[in-house]
């Protein structure tokens, strides 16, 4: 019999100390705790925690070691309709597990309820079908790891999938191919450094749950918004094992890319856990205390308030479910080392009541946190609850995915009319959105595709989804991809049409490249990944979803022009200011920023009117940088100009006089695959023609 002891309250979880372990959790309504360690030919022993503080159940026991597999059984009341869903027949998962073994079955057994009576309470046990928590060992050899801890202008960003990235890599093991050890490995590790990011994001590493109405159709849940564990690393992308063998692969792979230089960002879901509605299963929380961490409604607590979509949302107002955000987020620094969050639906974590509220008690944490302050902090700034979407409305510790930069940029390029004034700002850095509470360009996360929609490649090639192998009869994923006159969906023998799409692509990647404020990048797009059309993959685990790195002539040349693009950000200042341009300027004095008409001749207010208006240029001026760098000089670059031709027919381009530049380098042209015709040199008030749809940038040295 394992020798017990009181132990402590604090820290939450399953704490190991090279003796025993430590076991605690919170349950404001539980009456018992059981405690259930589960031998390896998946036998129990159970052990009752007779100690409790503040609504913590705690035991210490002696002999508990690292890999071992665990669960809780809570005994309270079962009254749906006063939101009390206590079922001791239930296993539950700890919420602060580091490891967790197995995926649930979908057995009848993790459903609390009975199907036909669900006012009654299923008393089958879970046990057998459902996951378990697992006592992880916390040390880890660091060795000299150090943050790369880049400055947000620096930073280029880059959204992957751990297992789309690695599935099908041919220079990887076979054996680390979809897993952490797969995207630590020096072949992918070469991908990132050599494409020039500074951060890739993962989309959700936390321990997700496979969904059984997706197993059912022969599908999974591959994108993993569908958390159950806010500390553990998803056991399906361990290589090594998921007895604990995770955490360690997870922490060697951010070792490994912080040598590389590059920082680690995590997707996380922290707005809804994966239990769903009151018809889903009961795994964890559920069980554990319903009614302090999921919201919900105030009148009929048998049901829960969702702004996900999810079927749930946490209770972002309870002490507890806020400790246990904060906690995993502290953990996932301090432990785990990573280097910034995105936070998916984030609009939902500022809701302590209805409303969406800027200085909900989820932000006052964070802002005073000595940790989570200091890291990277994005927020998908919508939810699809009322006033949901809140784009440029987040604190000012915080950045944002900028969906009206995406919708604009897109709308440009596709030949919509009346965009030039919205198109120019978000250009600029977005000042209309981030200006008014004293943020800057790096608040603005610019990004033309992400994972959720059609890739890069997709998006110039279909005018319509194309989701029929999703099984929901195409009625899923948004239909809003307007008509991009890149000839006939699917039609890939005329060349002239290829031309025109890669064209696009490039056209778009030049654009988020040099704008300013934070580029994100969608894995694969540079180079031309496609998912046929498919616009929300989020249940296709397979080759429609896995990265191709068998490619083609013209994969390869818009891969090395997107390191081309790569590189001249990285190496021009200009192009990534830490604040806003002042303007054109006054009198005979050019400022750091001038928009030109094609005719060359500065623009005025009437002409950002013209609703036909669809080519322009943007002078940079790098002689009038008035921002010092990180040792306080002043900062000269290169100046630029920069010709958008959003027509569809080519347009005449009169270079300014010389008074903005005596002569002009071409760095990139996108009607050319590498990005250049070998034209070397173009003089001031010379006339220059870009082909329809195409950008050129001129550089004066």
């Amino acid at each position: 019999m394992t020798t017990i002891r009181p132990g402590r309250s604090y820290p939450l979880g399953a704490t190991y100390d090279g003796s025993g372990t430590n076991f605690s959790l919170f349950s404001e309504i539980a009456e018992q705790v059981e405690l259930v360690l589960i031998a390896d030919d998946g036998t129990q022993e159970c052990v009752t925690l007779t100690e409790v503080d503040g609504y913590v159940w705690h035991a210490y026991l002696e002999g508990v070691h690292p890999g071992q597999r665990y669960g809780f059984r809570v005994h309270g009341p079962y009254q749906p309709e006063r939101g009390h869903r206590c079922n001791p027949s239930k296993l539950l998962l700890d919420p602060y597990a580091k490891a967790i073994d197995g995926q649930p079955d979908g057995d009848p057994a993790l459903f609390g309820y009975l199907f036909d009576k669900p006012e009654e309470p299923n008393t089958a046990d879970s046990l057998g079908h459902t996951m378990l928590s697992v006592v992880s060992d916390h040390t880890f050899d660091w060795g000299d790891d150090r943050a790369p801890d880049l400055a947000y202008h620096h930073s280029v960003i880059y959204e992957a999938h751990v297992k789309g990235m690695t599935r099908d890599h041919p220079d990887l093991p076979e054996e680390i191919r979809g897993s952490y050890a797969g995207i630590g490995h020096p072949a992918i590790i070469e991908h990132l450094r050599t494409l020039g990011v500074t951060a890739i994001e993962l989309m959700p590493v936390h321990q997700f749950v496979q969904d059984g109405h997706l197993r059912e159709r022969g599908l999974s849940n591959y994108w993993g918004y569908n958390t159950i564990g806010f500390f553990a690393p998803h056991n399906g992308y361990s290589s090594s094992g998921t007895r604990g063998q995770q955490v360690t692969e997870f922490k060697q792979m951010v070792k490994n890319l912080h040598a590389a230089g590059i920082e680690v960002i995590l997707d996380v879901v922290y707005n809804h856990t994966a239990e769903g509605n009151e018809q889903g299963p009961t795994l964890s929380f559920r069980g554990i205390d319903n009614n302090a961490y999921y919201r919900l409604v105030n009148d009929d607590p048998a049901h829960y308030f969702d702004t996900t979509g999810t079927g749930n949302s946490l209770l972002m107002r309870h002490p507890s479910v806020l400790q246990l955000i904060m906690d995993s987020l502290r953990y996932w620094v301090t432990e785990m080392h990573v280097d910034g969050f995105r936070f998916d639906l984030a609009s939902t974590l500022a809701r302590q009541f209805h409303e969406v509220d800027k200085l909900s008690a989820f932000f006052d944490l964070v802002q005073q946190d000595p940790v989570i302050s200091q890291v990277k902090l994005i927020a998908e700034p919508w939810d699809i609850g009322d006033d949901g979407y809140q784009v440029g409305m987040f604190p000012p510790l915080w950045t944002e995915w900028n969906g009206r930069y995406r919708d604009t940029v897109r709308d440009f390029w596709r030949g919509a009319e009346a965009t030039l004034p919205e198109f120019a700002s978000r250009i600029a850095g977005s000042a209309d959105l981030y200006k008014h509470d004293r943020r800057r360009p790096l608040a603005s996360i610019n990004f033309i595709t992400a994972h959720d929609g059609f890739t890069l490649r997709d998006l110039v090639s279909y005018n319509d989804k194309h989701n029929e192998a999703n099984g929901e009869d195409g009625n899923d994923g948004d239909n809003s991809n307007s008509s991009w006159n890149c000839g006939a969906e699917g039609d890939t023998d005329n060349q002239e049409v290829l031309d025109l799409r890669a064209r696009q692509q490039r056209n778009l990647l030049t654009t988020l490249l040099l704008s300013q404020g934070v580029p994100m990048i969608a894995h694969g797009d540079e180079l031309g990944r496609t998912q046929l059309g498919n616009n929300n993959a989020y249940c296709q685990d397979s080759e429609l979803t896995w990265i191709n790195w068998d490619l083609d002539q013209a994969q390869r040349d818009l891969l090395d022009f997107t390191r081309r693009l790569v590189h001249l950000r990285r190496t021009h200042p200009i192009l990534r200011r830490r604040r806003f341009f002042q303007g054109a300027g006054t009198g005979e004095q050019i400022g750091d920023m001038v928009w030109l008409l094609p005719d060359g001749q500065q623009m005025q207010d009437t002409h950002w009117h013209w609703e036909e208006a669809r080519a322009v240029a943007v002078f940079l001026n790098g002689d009038a940088i008035t921002e010092p760098d990180q040792q306080g000089d002043r900062v000269t670059d290169d100046s630029f100009l920069i010709m958008f031709n959003g027509h569809h027919e080519p347009v005449d381009f009169r270079l300014p006089g010389k008074e903005y530049g005596r002569t002009w380098d071409i760095a990139v042209d996108t009607a050319h695959p590498l990005g250049q015709d070998g034209l070397e040199e173009l003089q001031a008030e010379s006339t220059v023609r870009l082909d329809g749809r195409s950008t050129l940038v001129l550089i004066r040295r």
